[in-house]
């Protein structure tokens, strides 16, 4: 027991460091998340959940959602509707994470016999250390590795130079977290759940009945990832670093995430139109988190496609009652 409950605590914090690479985070479209066992799908007004029990059973939950920028318009603004956006869906991202290893424990036991599930304060924990692991990963290794090799080869002024050495090892760090956890089993299934979602959404655009064989019939690449708004938000910030001038380590440094919601805002852009121009220019930008997807999306079985129907079809009851009817990008 003790094993099991160590496995998926560790499941889940790996999950969180992967939340972003995870996540569909587009408010008016349909969109979904890839959980332990389990997918999350959203529509723009709800969200539904169905986690595959131990037993083999479905475990299932749907909530309505509230919309930022119908309670306020200026939330759905062009670059700020992306920052709002991706902040709910990570908020959303960790509660249906959590739910899906609560599910994991839920046949587990304490020795009063009280049922085991994830506390708060762990949970509390996980996001501390994520979001710390997130700064100290890709904005200070990167950049302090960067200036280390600048002072010993050379101090060039070349920024874009600087910018470039900085990029390249942010994204090397990120592709070896993304590989190396591919390698473990359970995040394989957890990439299978993503690619079945990835499915199930596609079926749904096409206005295909949503059945595991029509499903299966579609890809498990989608323009709309998170892994492709990750790997835009890297080479975005390339050029962006580029053009601010690093005046001291610790200056350049909080410049870096100072800016960070300014890429983030602007990758959304970039990803949200590419989804809908796939031949323009600002497509070739998304063109290497599609790749990457041949990682984080795996081909998903009959029972994980499922779980995606599932989940979707509960997000769009309540979408009916909540959100009327949904329109298709």
């Amino acid at each position: 027991m003790i094993m099991k409950s160590l496995r998926t605590h560790l499941r889940f914090h790996t999950l969180l460091q992967l939340l972003p690479a995870l996540e569909n985070a587009e408010e008016t479209l349909v969109g979904g998340q890839a959980v332990l066992e389990g997918v999350m799908m959203r529509s723009p007004h709800a969200w539904g959940i169905a986690v595959r029990r131990p037993d083999g059973e479905l475990a299932l939950h749907s909530e309505p959602l509230a919309s930022a920028k119908e309670k306020s318009p200026w939330k759905g603004w062009p670059f700020i509707r992306g920052i709002m956006t991706l902040g709910s869906a990570m908020v959303l991202g960790f509660k249906a994470l959590r739910y899906s290893a609560d599910v994991a424990l839920e046949d587990e036991k304490t020795e009063s016999g009280e049922k085991l599930e994830i506390p708060g304060w762990i949970a509390a924990l996980n996001i501390a250390v994520s979001l710390g692991f997130f700064i100290f990963m890709y904005k200070f290794l990167p950049f302090a590795a960067a200036r280390a090799l600048r002072s010993r080869y050379g101090s060039s002024n070349n920024s874009f130079l600087f910018a470039l050495v900085e990029g390249v090892i942010r994204l090397a760090i990120f592709l070896a977290f993304i590989w190396l956890t591919s390698r473990w089993k359970d995040i394989r299934r957890v990439y299978q759940y993503h690619g079945a979602e990835h499915k199930t959404v596609f079926a749904f655009e096409n206005h295909d009945p949503l059945t595991a064989a029509n499903v299966q019939r579609y890809s498990t690449f989608h323009p709309r990832c998170g892994t492709s708004f990750l790997m835009t938000v890297m080479i975005l910030s390339i050029a962006v670093y580029a053009m601010v001038p690093v005046h001291g380590f610790w200056m350049g440094f909080a410049m870096r995430l100072l800016l960070l919601p300014v890429i983030a805002g602007t990758s959304y852009e970039i990803i949200r139109y590419a989804a809908k121009r796939r031949s323009s220019l600002f497509a070739l930008m998304t063109a290497p988190g599609l790749w990457l997807q041949r990682i984080t999306t795996q081909p998903p079985d009959d029972s994980q496609v499922e779980c995606a129907i599932v989940a979707l079809e509960r997000a769009m009851e309540l979408e009916a009652v909540h959100g009327g009817e949904m329109v298709i990008a």
